[in-house]
């Protein structure tokens, strides 16, 4: 977080992101914040007193309850619209588990939302909760030099972002389609748009089913998934293969 894009958007106070070492807030002198969980097992849990006297302590810094998000594999899984909604709140904590977990008393008493960057279980609460600082901050203002950095990204509008390609335009007999070098912005955003639904038919087929589609990527889409043609001398095979767009 005090590196790159992030770091660069910290210094310049485009964005303000505070660590609170749950730590601090243990009443023993070894600053312990977990123990054995009622009813046996293996593993070991945080207690609920030394995270609530942390949030609590935000909240006084605050001046109010930010909205307190847990990052654990069952919630709900991590979007770019969730991302989005999240990054025109005012005020966002992350509380990161450990161990196998936190004493559900706390989180029943402060959390406000549940969020899972995967079908998969990690050692801590720490990636997947810089995972979400990350995705939720690069669309702060301010944060990229434009809007358009984020706006034309993969699963912002619902589908997957087109190809890039820069110098040379010749790469080991690699050619940049000729679109990118006409300068045409009209063939070239139409070159874009039906290469983000072929890449996205290719790829995610499940997101055009959400998302919003013009009656022009819909033909675009039908022309996708029609068969090629029998090329002449194949016995009647297909020459290739074809997406098939639901």
């Amino acid at each position: 977080m005090g590196e790159s894009i992030i770091g660069r958007a910290r210094n310049k106070g485009a964005v303000e992101i505070q660590f609170h070492q749950i730590r601090d807030f243990a009443f023993d002198k070894h600053n312990r914040v977990d123990d054995c969980p009622f009813g046996g097992g293996k593993g070991m849990l945080m207690m609920a007193e030394p995270i609530a006297l942390c949030i609590e302590d935000l909240i006084g810094q605050l001046g109010k309850k930010p909205h307190l998000i847990y990052m654990s594999p069952w919630g709900k899984v991590l979007t770019q619209q969730r991302a989005k909604e999240l990054s025109e709140l005012s005020n966002v904590a992350i509380l990161c588990g450990h161990y196998e977990g936190v004493d559900e008393r706390v989180l029943e008493t402060y959390v406000d939302e549940y969020i899972s960057i995967g079908d998969y279980v990690l050692t801590g609460g720490e990636l997947p909760g810089l995972v979400l600082a990350d995705v939720v901050c690069r669309m702060l203002p301010g944060v990229l030099s434009d809007n358009a950095c984020f706006e034309e990204e993969s699963h912002y509008n619902g589908l997957l972002e087109h190809p890039h390609y820069t110098r040379p335009a010749d790469w080991r007999g690699q050619v940049v389609p000729e679109v990118l070098l006409s300068g045409h912005h009209a063939n070239i955003a139409k070159w874009r748009r039906e290469e983000s639904l072929r890449r996205t038919a290719t790829y995610r087929p499940d997101m055009l089913e959400r998302a919003p589609l013009t009656d022009k990527d819909r033909a675009f889409l039908e022309k996708l998934n029609e068969k090629p043609e029998t090329e002449p001398g194949s016995n009647g095979e297909d020459s290739g293969n074809c997406t098939r767009i639901p």
